[in-house]
């Protein structure tokens, strides 16, 4: 797997408890403070952009009714498929 170096997360992650786990693996935590929580953590709104870019893809992919339903059940195939998809949304 892997090793992490940021998590960007939207505000139901900012439990105290979750930004502790985080940073004792060694990954820093880019989320937005709860607006109910007394103490106001910091966060890079910089790259908390970057999420916002990384959910449009997504939700460009789910409009391929194939994709979002999941017809293809070998890997191979579904990774195919969003491969095409995405060629498709980004030729345009």
């Amino acid at each position: 797997m892997p090793e992490a170096h940021f998590l960007i997360g939207d505000r139901a992650y900012a439990s105290r408890w979750f930004r502790k786990t985080l940073a004792d693996r060694g990954i820093a935590a880019c989320i937005p403070p709860h607006p109910s929580h007394k103490i106001q953590d910091c966060y890079d709104k910089t790259l908390y952009r970057q999420r916002h870019k990384l959910e449009n893809l997504f939700a460009r992919l789910k409009d391929w009714r194939r994709i979002h339903t999941r017809y293809d059940r070998c890997a191979d195939i579904f990774l195919a498929t969003i491969t095409l998809a995405a060629i498709f949304l980004f030729w345009a």
